[in-house]
């Protein structure tokens, strides 16, 4: 087939306008024309568009697939929902880049353990990483982010103290190297290890390069609980100082008595914006998260990697220690444990060893009550029988915060998606329904926010947050990277008890062109490729 026509769709081109009864022809890798009553190429494939929305596919925000796409190329839950493409190296952690043969390689598997497959590293430079990802041809297009943890521990390993002028200086050239290998900007993940070691100066001075590539700040701020605002007031100061765009990644207050904060915060992004700042956030419609066990415990815990918070784990006097600042706080420190509000709202989610797989579904009151110990004693142990590598599904935010953000007009989407290694693997469901999710609850169902304002969040929004001028739109020229939809029956199906369930009502997706879902069926998983920022984007 030489291309394809869709006729009589509902067109949202991903502006923000209204939609329009228009047809769009594609051919090849290109939308080659919208209008009323276009004329059939020859030997294209007309496909009727009636009673659907056609759109821009839709773009991903924040994703931790990098670290599961080189094992797990082919998996299908963005494409389901409608994803044609995905931005990954969030939160700081990036698979890139890697000093090989050096102990700091085995740092880095070792943190990121949790999050995918156990990857080959054999690259070493980020831009050796892209080559290796692209051959294996994703199931959706990738634009990737340099993480300021991989940085960090390729300079300095995991040590709890700040950089020097050297490592500085490291950590800076291996971030211009990124930015010239068509990485698309810098992120953060302030409340992780060892990202959270460094502070403001450090994170300003890496990203002195972001603005000549006109790259883009995506920040996991410091804290999304009871220091919430001082964080994003953290966030907002290095966007300014480094004059750039600036994303606050998956936007949340946590724990009970920090909900209803929400439009303080916003208000503080409006406030920003107001005073010249491109700032964004983005979310997902879900009142849990999803992260690392090992984030239970206090960030001293973690120095020297996770190796040496096995060892701790190991010591009585050590976890008396981690329980009595768990129990009283630590200065700045975000303490999951009391955000959660009780043991019966964390689930271990997964493991990476088999023989645990047991514990998966489960909350850590039912775990340990199932043996007879302190639910805190419990998650010690469970640590250290998985290498510090479980994720967790932790329920800490109210649902009035996520209806605030979701209804936020400069919120873009982000699943937050990790550890999809297969088909059946168990993980939250935001990563099979974070995009249709939002179109059932808030478009259709409660009618929270029009379809025009949500496709462009989704889309054109998202890809100027990115920086990306090819996608997110459709107009002729531009990238044939489109979802067509049925907006009554369109929703997710994925549920806490069954995570990988398909969505319903996506129609058919086009990656590059080509049809990777086809009447509501997943029929290809390899039309994806790795984006590369173009070198001419670059600022003299």
């Amino acid at each position: 087939m030489a291309g394809y026509l869709i006729r009589g769709a509902t067109v949202h081109d991903g502006t923000g306008s209204p939609g329009r009864r228009a047809d769009v022809a594609i051919d090849g890798e290109r939308i080659a024309g919208v209008g009323p009553g276009l004329g059939r190429p020859a030997d294209a494939e007309v496909l009727d568009g009636d009673g659907l929305v056609l759109a821009p596919g839709f773009i991903d925000l924040h994703s931790h697939a990098d670290f599961t796409y080189p094992a797990f190329p082919t998996a299908q839950n963005s494409l389901s929902q409608g994803c044609t493409s995905e931005v990954i190296g969030n939160c700081g952690f990036s698979p890139a880049p890697v000093e090989l043969g050096h102990d700091r390689e085995a740092k880095l598997r070792a943190l990121t353990g949790g999050i995918g497959p156990e990857l080959d590293f054999d690259w070493g430079s980020f831009g050796e990483y892209m080559d290796r990802l692209d051959a294996k041809r994703p199931a959706v297009n990738l634009m990737a982010l340099v993480g300021h943890s991989a940085l960090r521990i390729a300079a300095m390993g995991m040590e709890d103290r700040l950089a020097t002028p050297a490592e500085l200086a490291t950590m800076r050239r291996l971030m211009r190297e990124a930015l010239a290998d068509g990485a698309w900007g810098f992120s953060t993940g302030l409340v992780y290890p060892p990202g959270s070691y460094g502070d403001t100066d450090e994170v300003i001075e890496i990203g002195r390069d972001l603005k000549t590539y006109d790259a883009l700040y995506a920040s996991h701020i410091r804290n999304e609980s009871d220091d919430v605002h001082v964080a994003l007031a953290e966030a907002l100061r290095i966007g300014r100082d480094l004059g750039v765009r600036t994303e606050i990644s998956h936007l949340k207050a946590a724990g009970g008595r920090n909900h209803g904060r929400l439009p303080e915060l916003t208000g503080m992004i409006m406030e920003a914006r107001a005073a010249g700042l491109d700032v964004h956030s983005d979310g997902y419609p879900y009142d849990a998260g999803s992260t690392m066990l090992n984030q239970l415990i206090p960030p001293w815990a973690h120095d020297g990697g996770v190796e040496q918070l096995v060892a701790r784990l190991g010591s009585a006097e050590l976890r008396q220690r981690m329980r009595h600042d768990i129990a009283n706080g630590l200065p700045g420190w975000q303490n999951l444990v009391v955000a959660s509000g009780g043991w019966d709202r964390i689930i271990v989610a997964s493991v990476t060893r088999p023989d645990l797989t047991w514990a998966q579904n489960r909350t850590v009151a039912e775990l340990a009550a199932a043996e007879g110990k302190d639910p805190l004693e419990w998650v010690m142990d469970f640590l250290v029988a998985d290498f510090g590598a479980p994720v967790m599904i932790i329920r800490m935010m109210a649902m009035r915060d996520v209806d605030v953000a979701m209804t936020f007009p400069l919120e873009g989407m982000g699943s937050d998606q990790l550890a999809v290694t297969s088909d059946t693997a168990r993980v939250h469901p935001r990563c099979y329904g974070t995009f249709v999710r939002f179109l059932a609850q808030y478009v259709r169902e409660r009618g929270m926010v029009p379809m025009e304002q949500a496709i462009h969040r989704m889309t054109g929004m998202a890809a100027d947050i990115v920086g990306v001028k090819d996608r997110g739109r459709v107009a002729p020229g531009l990238a044939a990277d489109v979802v067509l939809f049925d907006p009554a029956t369109v929703a997710d199906e994925s549920t806490y008890e069954e995570p990988t369930r398909l969505a319903r009502g996506v129609e058919w997706v086009f990656v590059n062109g080509r049809p990777g879902v086809e009447r509501g069926r997943v029929v290809a998983r390899n039309l994806g490729r790795v984006l590369r920022k173009p070198r001419a984007a670059a600022r003299a």
